[in-house]
C-alpha cells in the first residue's frame, strides 16, 4: 500500500491587528511583503518547495481576501485550490474544512498545517524536521511543533513536553504532550527558559485528516457537523470553492488547540529550531530587521537624530525623528502609529477603537485593491469625492449603476472602453466621459498597458455601498 499524500493546509485568515495601521481587515499582514520582497503568504507556498510527497496546497482564506489571494499565488506561479469562508470561526473548522477536502481527493492524507503569516530563517531544517514527524502523524499522533524558545517570551504560549515517544521510524525527537499553557508573565517566561521542556506554541500541525476528524467528533461534535454541512453544499465560483454561508454561520468558534489538542490523548510535540518567527507585532519586526549601527530599522525615507532601537516605517511621505529611544512610529497616507516598544501589543486595543467607531482606516488602506485593479481616494468633501482609478490590461469594472452620484471619467493614461447607457465609446489619454446619475455603465481596458484615470464624483451621497451590479465576470452579482 503506498504511502499517504501530504497535504499542506495553508491558514490565510486573520486580520493581523497588532501590525496596523500597515496590517488592515481587509488588506492584512499575511498579504503584505513585511521581511522580504515576496509577501508572507508567497513565503509560505515557497517553503513548501522540496517537500517530498506534499500535492496541491489548500489554501482556507476570507471570501472579502480572494481575489488578492489568487493574484498573489499567481504571481509565484503556485496552483493550490482556494476555500473560501463566508464568516471567520476560528482554526478548528477551517481545519476541519480541510481535512473533509482532502479526504474527497486522496486516500488517507496526511495534513500539514500552516498559517501564512510565518516566518522561517532555516526552512531546510524545518523540512527536516517535518519529514521526519511524517512517521509519528502516520502512526495516529496529532503533533504540534514546538518551537525551542531562546529567550523568555511573553507573547506567546507554551507547550510542556511529557514523555518521550518511542521510535517511529522518522530519526527525530518526538514527546507526549503534558500540557498547553496561556501567555506567562515575565517570571514565569525565565522559569520556563531555564527549566527546559517548553517550547513556543507555533500553530502549526501534522496529522491524518481522519484522525484530527475523529477526534473533533469526540470533542466537538457540534462544530463538526456544521462542517460537514458547509462541505457538502459547497459550490464553485470561477476558480474558488465556496462553502455554504447558511450551514457554515452557527459553526463554533473554537482554536485547533482547545477543540482537540487540550483534550485528546494523542497530542505530540516535536521540537523545532529554524529561527521561527509569527511576527505578532511591531518588535517582532524590529527584531528580526536589519538594524543599523543605533540599533534602528528605518524603512522608507526616514531621517534620524539621536535615536536609538527603534523601528521607523514611511510608506508615504518623509518621516523624521528626534530624541526617541525603543519606540515605533509606522506612516501610512491616511494613519500614523506611535508607540513604545513594549506597548505594541496594545495596539489591538487601537484597532478595537477605530472599529467601534466605525472609522474606514481600521478595515481598508487609502488604496483598495479590486479583482480588476485598485482605486484611491485622492481628496473629498461635502458632495464630492476624488479617486485615482488603475484597471488591469484585459480586466473590466461590473455593469453597473448609482442612485445618487454622477461621474467624470479623465483618461490619463492608457486606453479605456467605456459602456455609458446605450453608447459604447472608447477614450485615450486626456479624454474624458460623463456619466449622469441612474445610468448604466461600465469601465473596461482593453489595452496591453494599465489603464489610469481620476474619477470625480458629485451627489448627495458617495458611499461604496451605492452600487447595483448587473453583470460582473468576478462573480459580484446584485441583480
Amino acid at each position: 500500500m503506498s504511502e499517504p499524500n501530504l497535504v499542506p493546509v495553508i491558514l490565510a485568515g486573520g486580520s493581523g491587528t497588532r501590525l496596523w495601521p500597515l496590517s488592515r481587515s481587509l488588506y492584512p499582514k499575511q498579504l503584505l511583503p513585511l521581511v522580504n520582497e515576496r509577501t508572507m503568504l508567497q513565503n509560505t507556498v515557497a517553503r513548501l518547495e522540496g517537500v517530498a510527497q506534499a500535492t496541491t496546497p489548500l489554501v482556507i482564506c476570507n471570501t472579502e481576501h480572494r481575489f488578492l489571494v489568487a493574484e498573489q499565488l499567481r504571481e509565484v506561479a503556485v496552483k493550490a485550490d482556494i476555500i473560501l469562508e463566508p464568516v471567520g470561526r476560528n482554526t478548528a473548522p477551517a481545519v476541519a474544512i480541510a481535512a473533509l477536502a482532502a479526504l474527497g481527493r486522496h486516500d488517507d492524507p496526511v495534513l500539514l498545517v500552516m498559517p501564512a503569516d510565518h516566518v522561517m530563517d532555516n526552512e531546510a531544517e524545518f523540512r527536516r524536521v517535518l519529514q521526519g514527524g511524517l512517521a509519528y502523524a502516520r502512526a495516529g499522533g496529532l503533533i504540534t511543533f514546538g518551537i525551542t524558545p531562546h529567550r523568555p517570551e511573553t507573547g506567546y504560549g507554551y507547550i510542556r513536553q511529557g514523555a518521550r515517544l518511542d521510535e517511529a521510524g522518522g530519526g527525530i525527537d518526538a514527546y507526549r504532550v503534558d500540557r498547553f499553557v496561556e501567555k506567562p508573565d515575565g517570571a514565569t517566561a525565565e522559569k520556563y527558559l531555564a527549566q527546559g521542556g517548553y517550547y513556543w506554541n507555533s500553530g502549526m500541525f501534522l496529522f491524518k485528516a481522519a484522525r484530527f476528524l475523529e477526534e473533533l467528533e469526540k470533542f466537538a461534535p457540534e462544530m463538526l457537523a456544521c462542517c460537514r454541512r458547509a462541505h457538502e453544499r459547497q459550490r464553485r465560483d470561477l476558480d474558488f470553492i465556496c462553502l455554504d454561508a447558511e450551514a457554515f454561520a452557527p459553526c463554533p468558534d473554537d482554536s485547533i488547540d482547545y477543540a482537540v489538542m487540550e483534550k485528546t490523548g494523542d497530542a505530540c510535540v516535536i521540537p523545532l529550531d529554524c529561527g521561527w518567527s509569527d511576527i505578532g507585532s511591531w518588535a517582532a519586526l524590529w527584531e528580526r530587521g536589519e538594524q543599523d549601527s543605533a540599533g534602528n530599522v528605518l524603512k522608507g525615507e526616514v531621517v534620524v537624530k539621536d535615536v536609538q532601537d527603534c523601528y521607523i516605517h514611511a510608506t508615504s511621505r518623509l518621516v523624521a525623528a528626534v530624541g526617541l529611544t525603543d519606540h515605533v512610529v509606522v506612516e501610512t497616507a491616511d494613519a500614523v502609529l506611535v508607540a513604545a516598544k513594549e506597548r505594541v501589543q496594545e495596539v489591538k486595543a487601537v484597532v478595537d477603537t477605530l472599529k467601534a467607531a466605525q472609522r474606514d482606516e481600521a478595515v481598508l488602506h487609502r488604496r483598495v485593491y479590486r479583482p480588476w485593479g485598485s482605486y484611491e481616494c485622492i481628496d473629498s468633501a461635502e458632495r464630492f469625492q476624488v479617486k485615482r482609478i488603475v484597471v488591469n490590461p484585459g480586466a473590466q469594472l461590473s455593469l453597473q449603476a448609482h442612485h445618487h452620484r454622477a461621474e467624470h471619467w479623465i483618461v490619463v493614461k492608457g486606453t479605456a472602453r467605456v459602456t455609458n447607457g446605450e453608447q459604447e465609446i472608447v477614450l485615450t489619454e486626456n479624454q474624458s466621459t460623463y456619466i449622469p446619475i441612474g445610468a448604466t455603465h461600465r469601465l473596461a481596458n482593453p489595452g496591453r498597458i494599465p489603464l489610469e484615470l481620476i474619477e470625480v464624483q458629485s451627489g448627495s451621497y458617495l458611499g461604496e455601498d451605492d452600487i447595483i451590479r448587473y453583470e460582473d465576470i468576478y462573480g459580484r452579482n446584485d441583480a
